[in-house]
């Protein structure tokens, strides 16, 4: 049962390392452009140290496309709250929305 978790675990780690790595320096305009990619780049390594793992642990039980679909799902969570409460940028109801269909599209991925 825990092992199940584990992928997802480390998926949603790997996640806020990359959101981080991604977008965490638009906060940071006025830092030379290449300082923030060679900040991303450290920050990105941490997130390939657990996605990697993720996916390999993963792939015993989910299917390829299934750990697809649970990534896509926790990089879209992981980045509305990032989003919301780091960028300080609204969360808008067609967001709500289209999230909803992505989750339908959850249902259809992991259906026998």
């Amino acid at each position: 049962m825990i092992r199940a978790f584990l992928p997802i675990i480390l998926l949603t780690l790997s996640n806020i390392f990359m959101t981080f790595a991604w977008y965490g320096h638009l906060k940071f305009k006025s830092t030379a452009l290449w300082i923030v990619i060679l900040i991303s780049w450290g920050i990105a390594f941490f997130e390939y140290c657990l996605q990697v793992p993720a996916n390999r642990i993963g792939h015993g039980i989910y299917s390829a496309a299934q750990l697809k679909t649970i990534q896509e799902v926790i990089t879209l969570v992981v980045f509305s709250v990032f989003s919301v409460f780091y960028l300080k940028e609204e969360f808008r109801w067609n967001y709500l929305v289209g999230f909803l269909f992505i989750v339908l599209a959850v249902f259809f991925i992991f259906k026998k």
